[in-house]
């Protein structure tokens, strides 16, 4: 069974109307064999703009897809939705426009626009005027005050389009009044019947509404949710590139119709479990039925063209050596951090937050130095591309704006040098977590006024400082606890666990948080950069913000100034929004302001002075160590990079961050703020992207905050029309992101296709990064483009291991290190000492491998066969050693695919018969119609038979071909049962002298054979000897399995079962068309037959009349069973159909609600 191929070129099927796309468009095979639903719905929008090519077919197709789609009302009374699944570049901004025009030329003249960013408010005008439409006005949400939006003061606005983004969706005004959230104000404004448009574009940016285990869902997948109950009438389309890449994130999507009532699955909790057990095959369903149903679309720009390539960056001595430092820094800290932990005798919950913490800085801190090894050669490749007449966009994903600002302050905003990231990731986890609490402070903490004994004498012991703890109490504790994940920037995530080792999805709920503390104006914009400490201190609302009740106190306050108190609080670790180490105390004395329960906590608390004197010492030490290290450490490498290639008026640079830090003419440092004199802030990236793309700069650095909706492509419209070159020099933490920055430069209506370059670093866990975006392309290819091998050419695909047999290579790989199994490969020779041994001391350094204090027995980590965790954590080892380990890991986990592929368990995604040699052909249809909204739903089982021999009259047409002194008929040596083998040999790679091998009742084999293994077993022989044993086990194939033919028997057909080993020619059953409507009844019908883990094989056909059929296998002993529960549901929908026609006879004004969907 071969791969055909992923993609197939796509052209509107049913549609006839509009221009052709401009690029070539294509979508995955496995969503193109299914055809889409019939167009009866009439689009109004004008002819002058079809013909004009304003909006192309496939756009048009879309816009009446969903237009249609909406008239119809799921089984619940809510009107169905559409997902727009397009990649990016395919034009999904005009496509939406075209949705909001449609309906306006129809009277609904209100439309409600989300998206992720501010600044694609001004994409989305520019839609609309590009297809004719410039007369519906398009207004911010965020620039309204809070109060009816139709209202004077709003400037009347009663018709056009609101523009919001997800986080301002959440935002509240602290005055009060009626329409005090912006949620409120707009469902007002929408009114309780609304009909129109809301289009939530970039809809995984909702994502994280369904909790994954213990977290709860975001405030803005509530939203999401809420609006569209609020409002069963609107007319809902999805719309995202990456709208699902994993199952969870359509958690928001309810006007599907997949999930609810009238549907197999009652909640989406059922849809997730019944998805993810079946794996990746079921997804891909779930997609085609998507399509199939009429509310599903997704294309892709083509890729030919676009090249990849992977550069591997060479380190320096020097680089390695600073490495190698680090790295014993880190394990000394790490030993220090569990000393003091020990010493003061911390509780779990302080532990445990503080391992997070630690083990999140650890990551991050590599992860810098990680990009830093690379910029040099960035530096000389975009040169060398400039040169070449190229220009280049570099892709970063976290700008460290944050240490940047740390170190500002700490400077009183004087800098001499760059900043180092790493070094300020470091410092800060020192400074704010580590256990080593002084008295004062835990006094203070405790609610112990030690301000009558002190005289008052510092801010920070004064009483207004319990009163601070009380106040802030009640929200800012939860809020606390709710950063205890955001760790800075959107650079990683850590909730303790999972230790911000899965991928960001965290952080998307943290840029919300921010906003939603800081009300009025524009402070909701969305941006993602806002990392804790660049709010100033005005900025923090709980200063502001002061307690009405709480005026007595607030004279005597008047002496201290809120800075001081700030930074008081800052020195407890309270002031600090991430959680410090005492939250959890916090959480727990303050609520109790009872001065007897104090001190009983008290005495147990404040542990002996001398041990704390310890933990203080410890504290400085390290401080002391990682000055000396300093200043090897690299730079920021955003601010690096734009001085390497020029400075800022070469550089176009698309952040989130405020300021940078430049190097002046005679060679000084200073921080500047980025916006100039005549560009405010918000508009600054649209002036750099402008700045590109006419080739005023022909060098862009782009950061998460600006990748998503940009368009920096060589757009026939632009004066820069230089052939991109983009490079990333760090793979983005989720392939969502990953495919949202490529698709920055690889767009519709280009001159020239994109370059792109990935550099890796050859630090083994650098791999890691390319494995996660592999992983997420493999299964965003899945889930959005219904096909998992969609984005597997692009060159990741060999660094993804985190699957299955990843996870078995890493158990067998970490046991054999502490000598709790064999190994199974050899460890890499050219290891200097004693691999065993040194990878051992490694990993106890990061802590996968925990020493038991007593007895010194190693025991494994918990997760220790956690692909990403290990990944993670190997940075933290020296170099030699962590690649070494690598080496050995990723040897064991090719021995354990050949094992899996030998014992025929390999687990291969989507099958493919009927590509190649195989003749497919259909031997029995079965319809029937299934229950459903839509209905036209209905499933097919076919009946499929696949001849995969070889006649002796093929085979001598390949001999006549071949030319190698070896190729030729061969027969066995042994004979079983008076019969020889006959097969025909090709050489395919003299290098390696590899053949390839052809039988007579199975084809061409997949495994190549090498010469010697030929030779121990078989021997050559001229054609007319072969001739007899080729047709007798040609012939016999046809019904006789290979046991049966070697042997005489076969147990299993002695049992009176089926035995399909070797046939030549084998029978299918093939389950296609609305799946997802019957799949309860397919899963009840698979678990009673063949228990409940099998997995869902899909398979993928074209038959020799050329038909596709893409579907479910059905086990053989299935099959009956299957027939008899389709039949009966398909007697009742017959019943309901005729009933529906009967009635749309005596109603005919309703008819056009009863349409097929």
């Amino acid at each position: 069974m071969g791969h055909a191929e992923t993609y197939a070129e796509y052209m509107p099927i049913k549609l006839k109307i509009g221009l052709r796309h401009p690029d070539p468009v294509v979508e995955t095979s496995s969503l193109s064999s299914v055809t889409p639903p019939d167009v009866w719905y009439q689009t109004s929008i004008s002819e002058e703009t079809i013909d004009s090519g304003w909006l192309s077919a496939l756009q048009l197709e879309a816009i009446t897809y969903a237009a249609q789609q909406h008239e119809t009302f799921l089984p619940n009374g809510d009107r169905a939705g559409f997902l727009i699944g397009d990649g990016a570049g395919v034009g999904k901004g005009r496509t939406i426009a075209g949705i909001i025009y449609e309906n306006y030329l129809l009277g609904r003249k209100r439309a409600v626009w989300f998206s992720v960013s501010n600044d694609l408010k001004y994409d989305a005008e520019r839609d609309l005027r590009d297809i004719g439409a410039k007369n519906i006005l398009v207004h911010s949400l965020n620039k309204f005050k809070y109060g009816k939006i139709s209202s004077k003061h709003n400037g009347s606005v009663k018709k056009g389009v609101i523009f919001a983004t997800y986080s301002s969706l959440i935002g509240e005004s602290q005055s009060g009044g009626k329409y005090k959230t912006r949620l409120k104000q707009l469902l007002h404004w929408c009114g309780e019947d609304f009909d129109g448009v809301i289009v939530f574009d970039e809809c995984h940016k909702a994502k994280n509404l369904c909790p994954v285990g213990s977290s709860k869902p975001t405030k803005t997948g509530l939203a999401v949710l809420e609006l569209q109950n609020k409002l069963p009438k609107a007319r809902v389309v999805y719309a995202s590139a990456t709208g699902a890449s994993e199952p969870r994130n359509m958690a928001y999507m309810n006007r599907l119709g997949i999930w609810g009532e009238g549907t197999p699955f009652r909640e989406f909790s059922d849809f997730i479990q019944a998805v993810e057990r079946r794996g990746v095959g079921a997804m891909e369903i779930v997609a085609m039925d998507m399509k199939l149903r009429g509310m599903y679309i997704a294309r892709q720009l083509s890729f030919s063209g676009v090249t990849f390539k992977i550069d591997e960056v060479l380190l320096s001595q020097d680089y390695v050596k600073m490495y190698n430092k680090s790295v014993k820094l880190w394990v000394s800290a790490r030993e220090r951090f569990q000393q003091a932990a020990d010493l003061i005798d911390a509780e779990q919950r302080m532990k445990k937050s503080m391992w997070g913490q630690f083990w999140s800085a650890h990551q991050r801190f590599f992860k810098y130095l990680c990009i830093a090894s690379k910029v040099k050669r960035v530096v000389q490749l975009a040169r060398e591309e400039i040169k070449n007449g190229k220009c280049v966009v570099i892709g970063l994903q976290s700008t460290g704006e944050a240490r940047t600002l740390e170190a500002l302050e700490e400077g009183g905003g004087e800098l001499n040098d760059f900043v180092s990231t790493a070094k300020g990731v470091f410092q800060s986890l020192i400074e704010k977590h580590f256990p080593a609490p002084d008295r004062k402070k835990l006094f203070s903490l405790l609610g112990i006024d030690l301000s009558a004994q002190s005289n008052n004498n510092s801010p920070r012991d004064s009483p207004c400082k319990e009163n601070k703890i009380k106040k802030r109490k009640g929200e800012e504790i939860t809020r606390e606890a709710k950063k205890a994940r955001k760790t800075g920037g959107l650079a990683g995530s850590s909730s303790d666990e999972s230790e911000s080792e899965s991928d960001a999805s965290d952080n998307e709920e943290s840029d919300n948080e921010s906003s939603k503390f800081l009300s009025s104006g524009d402070d909701d914009d969305f941006n993602p950069f806002r990392d804790e400490s660049s709010e100033d201190d005005e900025d923090d609302p709980w200063l502001i913000r002061k307690d009405h009740k709480k005026n007595k106190e607030k004279k005597k306050k008047k002496s201290i100034d809120p800075d001081s108190i700030q930074s008081a609080l800052l020195a407890s670790g309270l002031g600090s929004k991430r959680p410090s180490c005492f939250t959890s105390t916090v959480g727990t004395t303050t609520s109790s302001t009872n001065t007897s329960a104090n001190s009983n906590t008290n005495s147990s608390f404040v542990t002996s002075q001398d041990a704390v004197e310890r933990a203080q010492q410890m504290k400085k030490e390290l401080l002391d160590k990682l000055e000396k290290l300093a200043e090897d450490l690299p730079p920021n490498t955003l601010d690096e990079l734009i001085d390497e290639l020029g400075g800022p008026e070469n550089v176009a640079e698309m952040t989130g961050r405020k300021g940078r830090v430049v190097s002046n003419d005679d060679g000084s440092i200073s921080y500047e703020s980025r916006s100039e004199l005549d560009v405010p802030v918000e508009i600054l990236n649209i002036t750099e992207k402008q700045r590109f793309m006419d080739g005023d700069k022909n060098i862009a650095i782009i950061s998460e905050a600006a990748s998503s909706g940009i368009s920096l492509q060589a757009d026939r419209r632009a004066k820069n029309q230089r052939r991109r070159v983009h490079m990333t020099l760090e793979l983005p933490w989720s392939a969502d992101r990953a495919i949202q920055q490529f698709g920055r430069t690889h767009r519709s209506n280009q001159v020239t296709a994109p370059e792109y370059v990935f550099l890796i670093s050859e630090l083994a866990g650098e791999q890691r990064f390319a494995s996660i975006v592999a992983k997420r392309l493999e299964s965003l290819g899945a889930l959005t483009h219904g096909d998992r091998r969609a984005t597997e050419t692009r060159d990741l695909s060999r660094f993804n291991f985190d699957n299955k047999y990843g996870r078995n290579a890493l158990e067998i790989v970490m046991k054999s290190i502490v000598n709790l199994d064999s190994p199974m490969v050899s460890p890499p020779p050219d290891f200097p000492g004693d691999f065993f041994k040194d990878v051992r001391q490694g990993l106890i350094g990061v802590g996968l491998i925990n020493v038991e204090d007593r007895s010194g027995i190693l025991t494994l980590d918990k997760d220790y066969n956690n692909i990403g965790k290990f990944l993670n954590r190997i940075l933290g080892m020296e170099v030699h050693q962590q690649n070494a380990l690598f080496q050995y890991f990723s040897d064991t986990l090719n021995a354990v695919i050949q094992n899996a592929k030998k014992n025929g368990r390999y687990d291969m995604g989507i099958l493919d018969l009927g590509s190649g040699d195989e003749k497919v052909r259909k031997a029995d249809v079965k319809k029937f119609l299934t229950p459903g909204y839509s209905t036209s739903g209905h499933v097919e089982l076919y009946t499929i038979s696949v001849e995969r021999g070889m006649s002796w009259e093929e085979a001598t047409k390949i001999w006549a071909e071949q030319t190698g002194p070896d190729d030729g008929f061969y027969l066995s040596l042994q004979i079983r049962n008076n019969k020889k083998t006959a097969i025909l040999v090709k050489e395919v790679n003299p290098k390696k002298k590899l053949f390839l091998v052809y039988r007579p009742n199975t084809g061409k084999q997949l495994k190549l054979e090498t010469c010697a293994d030929l030779k121990k077993k078989y021997k050559k022989v001229p054609s007319e000897d072969a001739l007899p044993h080729w047709l007798e086990q040609y012939n016999s194939s046809a019904d006789t399995c290979t046991h049966a033919y070697w042997r005489g028997n076969c147990k299993k057909a002695g049992l009176g079962l089926v035995c399909e080993v070797g046939l030549r020619c084998r029978t299918y059953y093939v389950l296609c068309g609305s799946v997802l409507s019957v799949w309860t009844k397919v899963e009840g019908v698979l678990a009673s037959v063949s228990g409940t883990n099998v997995k869902m094989q899909i398979v993928r056909l074209r038959t020799e009349d050329g038909q596709r059929i893409v579907g479910l296998i059905i086990p053989a002993n299935c099959v009956s069973p299957l027939v008899n529960l389709l039949s009966t549901s398909d007697q009742s929908q017959q019943l309901a159909v005729q009933q529906q026609q009967i009635w749309q006879q005596h109603h005919p004004q309703s008819i056009t609600n009863f349409n097929n969907a």
